[in-house]
């Protein structure tokens, strides 16, 4: 879930300065200045024990959102504008979606349980006679102590001790992680298992301290709006009504006015995802299913073929809103590069695997291309909405949109919705149990991987609850304009 810390403005404005130096022209030479400018000599406040290791981080920082992972930095050396010149070289971005910044991910505990000052050294040990690992023993003090190599975390002497001394303290990307893709290596440094991981960014919001980030595209987008042979479309998702403190017509404009060649909303394609999935649903309860899950959200498809393979035979087969707009998009422009603009991470990895999806930009860089090349959402560049398009479409930047399009197209869909709002661990079990019984209160089961829907997306540009009322304030504007 999105909410906005020090950690978010630290990478927005590395990606504003970076929008700003690509756009005068002076990319090469100034990246290596950032972390300088940034922790400056005698700076009086720092976030980290030194100024020195604040510019290292910062510049590994700078890395991933040039597209590069961090697992291949193994020259230190390497100055940034050699990583810029390959990045303004190569044709692709790099299949891979997140990174960790190692020296930003030092400060988390390896054991999860630690044993606080209330200890009273009781005689009756009750810790230590029941660890499984004899992993607990007795300082100088006379207090337990938890041996951190031998530890399995499983939490039994805290619920033995009889004066609470004991605390359980979680490593927060871990703890956020639904499918338990991240944990520590024998550096103590947090490592992402691609086989389990789901993309769905709950790490990178969780983390204190940054380390996680993103393999950005922004260069690679930048490099295509630059190119005056090249056509560049933007699609942009319905969460968007949700991002912004203006009109749609307005932020729709400031789009156009970095470069696009046009810029298409993709509740347009939410509209034929709509019509597909009622149609499907129909077909699949006159064939006694017990019922139909949606397949929207690529962190939850990603989920069932990873961790829930029970659940395959449910899911839709109904394409997402994006691939049916990135399939209009490439009618009209079929020479285009088409850039897909959203709050989700994951969309990243099914813009991989959609031949007609050649970038992915959230809305967290597109803030940062506003800024770096200072466009203004003004109304006399603001761009008419599409009269095609159906508001239903635009409803399914919510949780619970999909199944409302669904009744207000095709009200005699015989539709008995299940919300899952959001994926953590105990929701991830309760659809084991969904897939494994062929069970449940109803016969749409609709998830979001975001607490609240697309509008909460880890890259969204505001915390859940701003972002709910703006995206309402603006749809009921377009729907009372109608």
């Amino acid at each position: 879930m999105a909410y906005v810390d020090n950690t978010m403005i630290i990478r927005r404005d590395l990606l504003a300065r970076m929008a700003d130096l690509f756009n005068e022209g002076k990319l090469m030479e100034g990246l290596d200045r950032i972390p300088l400018e940034m922790a400056p000599r005698r700076s009086p406040k720092s976030d980290r024990c030194c100024i020195f290791k604040e510019r290292v981080i910062i510049k590994e920082k700078l890395i991933p959102l040039l597209g590069f992972d961090l697992d291949e930095y193994t020259d230190e050396l390497k100055t940034l504008a050699s990583y810029a010149e390959e990045a303004l070289e190569r044709k692709n971005p790099i299949n891979k979606i997140l990174t960790v910044v190692d020296e930003a991910c030092t400060s988390c505990v390896k054991n999860s349980y630690i044993v606080t000052n209330l200890c009273k050294g009781c005689v009756a040990h009750p810790c230590m006679m029941n660890c499984p690992k004899e992993s607990i023993s007795w300082n100088a003090n006379g207090q337990a102590q938890i041996n951190p190599k031998t530890c399995i975390n499983c939490g039994i002497c805290m619920s033995v001790c009889p004066y609470h001394s004991i605390i359980y303290m979680p490593v927060p990307c871990e703890n956020a992680c639904p499918v338990g893709a991240i944990t520590k290596d024998e550096y103590g440094i947090e490592r992402i298992d691609e086989d389990k991981c789901i993309d769905c960014g709950k790490c990178i919001t969780a983390c204190p301290f940054g380390s996680i980030m993103e393999n950005s595209q922004i260069i690679d987008v930048m490099k295509s709006i630059k190119e005056e042979e090249q056509e560049t479309v933007a699609i942009v998702a319905p969460a968007v009504l949700g991002q912004f403190h203006s009109k749609i017509e307005n932020v729709l404009g400031a789009i156009k006015r970095l470069g696009f060649t046009d810029v298409i909303e993709v509740a347009k394609g939410a509209n034929v995802t709509t019509e597909n999935e009622a149609d499907e649903l129909l077909e699949r309860l006159a064939a006694k299913a017990p019922f139909m899950t949606t397949s929207c959200c690529p962190a939850y498809v990603s989920a069932v073929d990873k961790h829930i393979p029970e659940m395959k035979k449910y899911i839709s087969h109904t394409k997402s809103p994006m691939y049916y707009a990135a399939e209009i998009a490439r009618i009209k422009y079929p020479k285009a590069k088409i850039v897909f603009i959203g709050p989700c991470i994951a969309k990243r990895r099914e813009g991989m695997n959609d031949p007609n999806v050649d970038y992915v930009m959230t809305f967290e860089e597109l803030s940062a291309l506003f800024k770096g090349w200072k466009v203004e959402m003004e109304m006399e560049n603001s761009i008419n909405l599409d009269k095609s398009i159906l508001n239903h479409g635009r409803a399914y930047a919510a949780s619970g949109g999909v199944a409302q399009s669904v009744l207000e197209l095709k009200p005699y869909v015989n539709i008995k919705p299940v919300i899952v709002n959001g994926l953590d661990k105990k929701k991830i079990n309760m659809l084991k149990a969904f897939a494994k019984t062929g069970k449940t209160s109803g016969n749409f089961i609709e998830v979001m991987a975001c607490e609240g829907g697309c509008i909460s997306g880890p890259s969204s540009n505001f915390d859940p609850k701003t972002g709910s009322k703006l995206y309402e304030k603006n749809l009921a504007e377009i729907i009372s304009a109608e």
